[in-house]
Parts: structure tokens; sequence; C-alpha cells
């Protein structure tokens, strides 16, 4: 059984139902039926042509469906519509239901959740961690996400800014590496700037193309995580390099800054460093302030707080940390960072344990317990 197969196929799969007029909520019901049929019959009885029979399946799942609700009976009027078995159209549909998901009736909030969860095939769980929630919020938050949408047409697709949230945050999980969804999100991306003139637009794909330039650099033979200033740049992607710079300089060019071209500007004089200790760290001081401007983000001000404590020294740092939560996701890693660039290492190293506790995933927990044995081991000696 090819689970990749059937995870692809999964939005398009998804995108014939609700233009053939299913409302969301039911459709989605019915492709993962469809998906739990397939993985019982196929092993024994694979089908010539993949998509099509899920797409029969499932109508006909979301028919069945119908039929046996009563306050939907309306929606019977649709059985002679059923289409009949046969090879389905090879159309990439994935990109239009991304914004049929940003419809006009959600929060951009509660669609950026929605779609990252029906289509971007992320967890509850993973999207609660992107958004700073509680797993049983977020689980809220997309179930009434979907009464919402439960059977209203989809014939009013929601706005760019709510699919560029989206298309971001799949991407950071991708990079993450929980799934790998990176790649998905920059072939998504490119389509949309050949559809769209908007700089902002550009400017997520310049973001995208620039941070994916040095992942095969961030980690280590054996699975470890390699920070940034760590990293062999031997390694990074030359070429996606160029073409993010290229394509950031045209959006600024344009006069119209938004978040994303101010983050692929912190990404590309990360990138044109020869070194980590030749990183112009005053300009990028600078376009976190302007990323502060536009946002107010408190994950910015973290990170902003890293630059500040290289430009200006570590307690200028650790100053601009105290103004923050020291709830935020990384702000102990942070600090542990900082006070070891402050010289104090017994805190540094105990507050590299308490992040190493806290942190989201095996890799990044592992790199932070290693530094925290390394200035236990400093510490003895």
């Amino acid at each position: 059984m090819d689970e990749a197969l059937l995870r692809g196929l999964t939005p398009s799969v998804l995108a014939i139902l609700v233009r053939r007029g299913a409302d969301f909520a039911a459709a989605e019901d019915a492709v993962q039926d469809a998906l739990v049929e397939a993985v019982r019959v196929w092993p024994a009885d694979p089908p010539r042509d993949a998509k099509g029979w899920l797409v029969t399946v499932a109508w006909r799942k979301f028919l069945d469906a119908t039929r046996a609700d009563a306050a939907r009976r309306r929606r019977e009027d649709l059985l002679d519509e059923e289409p009949p078995p046969g090879p389905a159209p090879a159309v990439d549909d994935t990109l239009q239901l991304y914004f049929l998901c940003a419809h006009p009736s959600l929060t951009p909030s509660s669609a950026v959740a929605l779609t990252l969860r029906a289509v971007g095939g992320l967890t509850t769980r993973q999207i609660a961690r992107a958004y700073l929630v509680p797993e049983a919020t977020m689980a809220q938050r997309i179930s009434r996400a979907k009464r919402t949408v439960s059977g209203v047409r989809f014939d009013r697709p929601g706005d760019v800014a709510t699919v560029l949230r989206v298309l971001y945050l799949v991407f950071n999980e991708g990079y993450s590496g929980d799934v790998d969804l990176a790649a998905e999100a920059i072939r998504l991306t490119r389509r949309l700037a050949a559809a769209i003139d908007h700089p902002e637009v550009a400017g997520l794909l310049a973001l995208m193309l620039l941070h994916h330039a040095r992942r095969a650099a961030r980690t280590a033979p054996d699975g470890g995580l390699v920070p940034l200033a760590g990293q062999d740049r031997r390694r990074w992607d030359t070429g996606a390099i160029a073409e993010g710079v290229e394509i950031l300089q045209a959006a600024l060019a344009r006069d119209r800054l938004g978040e994303f071209q101010a983050q692929a500007a912190i990404a590309a004089l990360h990138a044109d460093a020869p070194a980590a200790e030749e990183t112009d760290w005053v300009q990028i001081v600078e376009w976190y302030d302007e990323l502060t401007r536009l946002t107010d983000n408190p994950v910015v001000r973290l990170n902003r707080a890293v630059a500040v404590g290289e430009a200006d020294g570590p307690r200028a740092g650790l100053a601009a940390l105290e103004a923050l939560d020291p709830s935020l996701p990384r702000h102990t890693a942070v600090a542990a960072y900082l006070h070891e660039r402050d010289g104090d290492l017994a805190t540094a190293a105990r507050l590299y344990a308490e992040a190493a506790h806290k942190a989201p995933h095996l890799a990044e927990r592992d790199h932070l317990t290693r530094q925290a044995a390394r200035l236990n081991s400093r510490l003895r000696h």
C-alpha cells in the first residue's frame, strides 16, 4: 500500500467532490472513508486508475451519507450526477482548494487552521503548536470551522493573505522535519506567483527558497541538528539562494513592504555572509524592527533579541529578552545561548537542559541536551 500516493491524491479528490456540489465537511468525511476502503481493498485488488477509483468511491460515500441524513435530503437531486467510473482528469486542484478553504465566512485564523488540517495534512497538535495554543483549543477551533462551512457553497474563494499564511505554516512544518511538506509548499507558491502579481507572494517564495537552500546543511550525518552558525555553507544551494535574492529584490523595488518580504530580507543577509562571523547583524536588527512594526509578533521579538545580542552584545540581547513572555517557545533556549555568550556557563547549562525538556522536536531536544552536557563538562574541568 503506497501511503504517499494516497496522501498525494487526497487534495485533488476532495476538490473534485467540492466542485460537484458536496459541502466541505461531508466531502472530507467521504474522502476519508474512501481512503479507509482503499487500505482494505487495494493490497488484494489494486486499481488501474487510483485517482478515478478514489473519486468514484468517495462520491458514492458522500451520496450514501446524504441519503442517511434527513437534514440534508435537499441534496438528493445530486444522485443523477454520479460520475461514471473511469480515469479522472489529470488536474492539480490543490492550490484551488487552498483558496476555497479560505472562505469569507471564516475568520482568517479559522480558515488557516481548517486548511492545514484538511488539505495540508498536519495534525491538530502541529497546528496548535504553530499557533501557540493548547491542542484542545485548536481542536475546537477546527470543529467550529467545519460546522461554519458545512452546507456552504464554495463559490467565493478567500483572499490571498490567508492562503499565504497557510502556505507559510505548511512550509515551516515541513522544514521542521516532522512532515516533509516544504517542497510541496514551494511548488504551490511558485504556481501562485505565476498566477498573481503580488509582492507578498513573491516575498514568500523568496523566503521559502532562501530557507530551503540551507536544508542539506541543517543536520549532521548522525541526524543531529546543526545551528546556522555551525553549518557548512558549502552545502547550501547557491542556485536557490540566487533565485530567492533575485525574486526578493524585484519585490522590494515595488515599495510595498510586507512581512514575508522583511523575513526574506533577513534570510538573504544570512545567505550573503561567507561565514557566520561576517553576518551583518546590525542590518538584520533593522529588518527585525521593520518586521516588528508590521506584525508585532512575539516570536519575531524573540528572534530580534538574538540579533540584538549578536549586534550589540549578549547583555543587550538579554535586556531585550526580559521584556518577553518566558512561556514563548524557545525563549529558554535563547536565554541559554545569550548567557553562554555572556560567560555565565552555569546558568546557560541549566537553561539548555530546561529548554531540552520543552523542545517540541526530537532533533532539537537532542541538540539542546548536548549543549547542556558540553557546558557541564567544561564546568567540571
